[in-house]
């Protein structure tokens, strides 16, 4: 047993199992948790609800410090969850990091039995790139040229529903090719990249880095515009560490479903700036933002575009997409709470409705436009559900946080 074990700190794990490629909860999966390197000596034993998702588990964690200063201890537990479930292939998660004083939220995607050949699928978490050895970025210019070279094909910054991630090298042409939903990779990313135990501002500075750098590939089509079939890769050479089936972080997702439409910009640019960095302790990057200088800045109360403009420069500045896709109406620019009334409460209404047929513990509601007392608490049940501040008000992130599982659900059921 590792030695920080003897008087550790806590850290919290909870899971939410899915059907391979939608919204869709399990019922009644099982899920054992162990150490990693100890899988036959089950800590935990539960079973996922009617929503598909756990009780918060307390685990153990290293003290919260070594998360907050560069150094040779390893500042996450990692843990091996085994999920099985009747119809479904079992699978396994190795490597799970869990750090103190957060929530990691562990989303599991389970292949119907019917889809496979029986194999237990095995997914292995590797080392987060603040303690493992990972290739530093190849450093490349800021902005694309857009002139006389083809490479633009939109017209203006859009916000995808999907990205298709290569999950290695550009050289490797026999690595899979990931869809994954926009807001579910810029999670992955961070959650790989950052310590979700730092303050709020730095993870908001390094979190729009991410999101700039990703949309400049998809304004770009960087990758498509030289014969390859996909958006980016997850080498940290070429462009950030993405890890499949990689647990995430309630700090994390919280800022992200707040601020992802944004990405940053400088006067007279109109594509997403390619805002790369490096940690600033294991690797130089002068000119670039270094993860390990920003926890510092946080630290002293910066805010995240101070943050920003100190590595980067006073001209950077935070933008809007011009659009999201794959959602069936925009943020209507203002909170639906008690008292609204008009199209939008109607149609928020009737998306909980639909979602509520797959979520059984969110009530079903009257769509009749006017946002009453029981809207109120069907909102607040969806954001239970959902690890958002249960309000009962439809703020930003609750409303395209509506629209994403909407869209999932009524997907699936197309399909069917």
């Amino acid at each position: 047993m590792l030695k920080y074990m003897q008087s550790p700190d806590q850290g919290k794990l909870k899971i939410s199992v899915v059907k391979q490629g939608s919204v869709i909860p399990v019922e009644d999966a099982k899920i054992s948790v162990s150490y990693t390197g100890e899988p036959d000596r089950i800590l935990e034993g539960i079973t996922t609800d009617a929503n598909g998702q756990t009780e918060i588990l307390d685990l153990e964690a290293p003290p919260i410090e070594y998360s907050m200063e560069p150094g040779e201890n390893q500042p996450y537990s990692e843990y091996t969850l085994q999920i099985t479930a009747e119809e479904y292939e079992p699978i396994t998660i190795s490597g799970a990091e869990i750090l103190a004083d957060v929530t990691a939220l562990q989303q599991v995607q389970l292949n119907s039995l019917a889809n496979t050949n029986d194999n237990i699928d095995t997914i292995v978490i590797g080392p987060h790139t603040l303690y493992g050895d990972y290739p530093p970025k190849i450093a490349e210019p800021e902005i694309k040229p857009v002139t006389g070279s083809g490479e633009i094909v939109l017209s203006k910054v859009v916000v995808p529903e999907y990205i298709v991630v290569h999950n290695g090298p550009v050289t490797d042409s026999t690595a899979a090719d990931y869809y994954e939903r926009y807001r579910d990779y810029i999670k992955n990313v961070a959650a790989c990249e950052i310590y979700a135990t730092w303050p709020r501002a730095t993870l908001e500075a390094n979190i729009l880095a991410i999101m700039s750098f990703t949309l400049n590939r998809v304004y770009t089509e960087w990758y498509r515009n030289k014969g390859y079939d996909y958006t980016i890769t997850s080498s940290t050479a070429f462009d950030h560490k993405w890890i499949r089936g990689k647990n995430t972080y309630d700090t994390i997702d919280t800022i992200v479903d707040e601020i992802f439409t944004n990405y940053l910009s400088r006067p007279n640019v109109v594509q997403p700036i390619l805002t790369q960095y490096c940690d600033g302790r294991k690797v130089s990057c002068p000119q670039w933002l270094t993860q390990w200088g920003s926890k510092s800045l946080g630290d002293q109360g910066y805010s995240p575009i101070e943050i920003l403009r100190y590595y980067y420069g006073d001209s950077m500045y935070i933008n809007v997409a011009d659009e999201i896709s794959g959602i069936p109406a925009s943020w209507p620019g203002a909170d639906l709470t008690i008292g609204s009334t008009g199209s939008k409460v109607r149609q928020m209404q009737e998306q909980i409705n639909r979602i509520a047929k797959a979520y059984p513990s969110i009530p079903t509601i009257s769509a009749d436009g006017v946002y009453g007392e029981q809207t109120s608490e069907a909102v607040r049940k969806f954001q239970n559900v959902f690890g958002l501040p249960q309000t009962g008000v439809v703020d930003y992130p609750t409303w395209y946080k509506i629209s994403e599982i909407y869209v999932g659900v009524s997907r699936i059921a197309e399909l069917n």
